[in-house]
């Protein structure tokens, strides 16, 4: 691995291109394949732009979702190899592809400190031989994708009749990536999904092959070891090994948030590097188990990578997590939105979100999935959802119904954020008598839902011209609360510059560390669950709440003890942070 960070998947749209920009360059990208119907438009975008033959296919056709993901897997990677080519064929010359594919890789990076060399080698045959080195030893980037294991409505076919199982959103979306040419992984987010899982078992892709090597990969997004653990053992079981634990923060991140109970992200780490032999031994022999009754013998362990994301956000924090936790890489996610050439965001947005303030992001409960998602107050479907309430008509037209789940009114399931449900739901809350005392506040949880589906890939529509006029042009966007502190359009080298301690990006900029920053989150989200609790409380909740505050109180614990082992930080900024560990200690100890 040629870079030490990666770029998580960004909503919908935002990330969906991204491997072609970046993946020629070394740098490993995720793409959504949630959303066929925009990964259609972008299939025709880039086809047509690169001379490639384009072929629509058609929503009326057979097994249209995995077919559409599939071609446009197979398009990305084309192009990339395509550009990869381009860029290792070119001189080692400044301002050449090739010069800024070297001159973006890290230090630390064995191939960088053969290209410095290269550089200041005056004997030519060797330089010739140097470079040819060079380029022999060059990698792609990761075109790998992500999917929300939960997001996976049952489908009909055009007569109104139900399809098997196999044709579900997420299994569709899972089968268009295994019958695709990638060499990559699957990024499996949300939670277990145990249909989806048993799924997985049926292509040969997720085997070893005869050499012993694994041409699709699975990764899991994770927020703690236990959760962690559990999905592996399942997966290994049915011989499928488990690449990569992709640790997020539970509320420091962007899009939906799996807050833990108080759990925090250094002891989550902690665990996971102190735990990581034990796991690997019992892992490898259930893997080994499962695949000896399948007639597959293998010898040699495949590695298990531990990375973590979800609000780093400087270079001092990224080396800690490499070094400290031992983590083989960590993603960058949310500061990307502001590199025009790497992901896709709309003019308006991008403005909005350059001018933001700190208060302008905020963990809502805008998902139609239930979950706590990372909104962000100066969105156009923000606006346009206030806008629609004021008028009297609160919801959204329901058309791509990614996210359908409630059966409440309805015999067919229907989203939460849909108008349709929002319309009957407030009837039903109007109705009640005698009139509930939190009347408004059950109002407000319903006219809250947002519509993710559209709102998630509009601005990929919008930045490259795709969407009609009669379309709805409202973005929603999920970035994580650490984008506060970044207020620039930045490019793709001044970023990665920032993240390997080139460049300081924030300079002059007030920031917390990104543990104490997640505290924070985490004591604003007790306090929060303490105050709808109050209303209603029993024994069970009154455990949870007691449990997460001595979670929280353990975290602090931890972090104190800690915060000495933070290399090259003035005792200045060790003492800022013992002093915001105090205070948000005491403000717990106060609050029961």
């Amino acid at each position: 691995m040629t870079h030490t960070f990666h770029i998580p998947v960004l909503g919908l749209g935002y990330s969906v291109d991204t491997p072609i920009k970046v993946s020629p360059f070394g740098i490993s990208s995720v793409a959504s394949i949630v959303d066929d119907v925009m990964i259609e438009r972008m299939r025709k975008l880039h086809s047509l732009k690169n001379d490639e033959v384009y072929i629509p296919i058609l929503s009326t056709e057979e097994d249209f979702r995995s077919r559409r993901i599939t071609a446009y897997l197979d398009l990305m990677e084309r192009l990339v190899n395509k550009a990869f080519d381009r860029i290792r064929a070119e001189p080692f010359e400044p301002g050449t592809d090739l010069t800024r594919y070297f001159e973006l890789l890290p230090d630390t990076a064995a191939l960088k400190s053969v290209y410095q060399k290269m550089l200041v080698c005056i004997d030519p045959v060797e330089k010739s031989r140097m470079q040819d080195e060079l380029r022999r030893s060059m990698s792609k980037g990761a075109i790998d994708v992500n999917i929300m294991s939960k997001v996976d409505k049952l489908n009909r076919d055009v007569h109104g009749e139900q399809l098997p199982d196999d044709y579900s959103d997420a299994s569709a979306a899972l089968r268009g990536f295994a019958n695709s040419t990638l060499t990559s992984s699957l990024i499996l987010s949300a939670g277990m999904n145990p249909r989806l899982y048993n799924y997985i078992e049926t292509f040969k892709d997720f085997f070893p092959d005869e050499n012993g090597q694994l041409k699709k990969k699975i990764i899991l997004k994770v927020s703690d070891f236990r959760s962690a653990f559990i999905q592996a053992k399942f997966l290994a079981k049915k011989g499928i090994w488990v690449s990569e634990f992709r640790i997020e923060s539970g509320l420091n991140c962007g899009g939906h948030a799996f807050a833990t109970e108080g759990y925090l992200l250094g002891p989550i780490l902690e665990e996971f590097k102190m735990r990581r032999p034990e796991m690997l031994t019992e892992l490898f022999g259930l893997y080994q188990t499962a695949l000896i009754q399948k007639g597959i013998e293998i010898s040699e362990m495949h590695t298990l990578r531990i990375t973590v994301q979800g609000g780093i956000g400087t270079a001092e924090e990224n080396n800690f997590l490499l070094e400290h936790y031992q983590v083989d890489a960590t993603g960058w996610g949310s500061p990307f939105l502001l590199v025009p050439e790497v992901t896709n965001v709309d003019e308006q947005t991008l403005n909005d979100l350059v001018t933001a303030s700190t208060d302008d992001y905020y963990v809502s409960d805008s998902s139609p999935l239930g979950v706590l998602f990372n909104n962000f107050r100066k969105s156009s479907a923000e606006k346009q959802r206030l806008d629609r309430i004021a008028k009297g008509k609160p919801g959204s037209p329901c058309k791509k119904k990614y996210l359908v789940s409630n059966t409440e009114f309805t015999s067919e399931p229907i989203c939460t954020a849909s108008r349709q449900y929002q319309n009957l739901k407030i009837k039903q809350i109007m109705a009640l008598e005698p009139r509930p005392a939190d009347y408004e506040a059950q109002i407000s949880a319903v006219t809250a839902k947002l519509c993710l589906c559209e709102g998630l890939s509009t601005s990929a529509l919008l930045k490259n011209d795709l969407l009609a006029r009669r379309e709805n042009h409202a973005v929603a966007i999920c970035p994580g609360p650490n984008l506060a502190w970044f207020s620039k359009v930045y490019s793709l080298d001044e970023m990665v510059r920032h993240i390997y301690g080139k460049l300081n990006l924030l300079a002059g900029v007030q920031r917390p560390n990104m543990f104490i920053n997640e505290l924070n989150l985490y004591v604003a989200h007790y306090q929060k669950e303490l105050e709808i609790q109050a209303r209603k409380m029993n024994d069970k909740k009154t455990k949870y709440l007691q449990k997460f505050r001595e979670q929280l109180l353990s975290g602090i614990e931890y972090y104190k003890e800690l915060i000495p082992q933070f290399p090259g930080q003035s005792f200045e900024y060790q003492r800022e942070m013992f002093s915001q560990l105090g205070a948000i200690e005491l403000a717990l100890k106060v609050v029961q």
